[in-house]
């Protein structure tokens, strides 16, 4: 499995971004997907998951519900971050991950594979 996630960069407060991330391995549909996030001296925090095939199932986190969506494409093996109202807190490398777990989970322990992040960065 080998996850590259793009689609990060420079945005004024307010701005959108959508981030992605694909998975070249062959068991992207199966498998839980997440997106989490590290800021300079902070430790990574989940953002956002969706569950396996149809991801009926979506989790975010509270500052950013409202703002971000998570979706799918089971046929590129691709996922997506869509950012809306940016907020300078919201500046970190973004990280997207995958867990062969059953259920949708929110703890990064259960995420066994992970991409290298793209950073985000939001200013005032």
């Amino acid at each position: 499995v080998q996850l590259q996630a793009s689609g990060g960069g420079l945005v004024q407060a307010g701005d959108s971004l959508r981030l992605s991330c694909v998975d070249s391995g062959r068991t992207f549909e199966s498998d839980t997907m997440g997106w989490f996030r590290q800021a300079p001296g902070k430790e990574r925090e989940f953002v956002s998951a969706i569950s396996a095939f149809t991801g009926s199932t979506t989790y975010y986190a509270d500052f950013v519900k409202g703002r971000f969506t998570i979706s799918r494409d089971n046929a590129k093996n691709t996922l997506y971050l869509q950012m809306n109202h940016l907020k300078p807190e919201d500046t970190a490398v973004y990280y997207c991950a995958q867990s062969t777990l059953l259920g949708t989970s929110r703890n990064k322990d259960d995420y066994d594979y992970w991409g290298r992040g793209t950073l985000v960065t939001v200013s005032s």
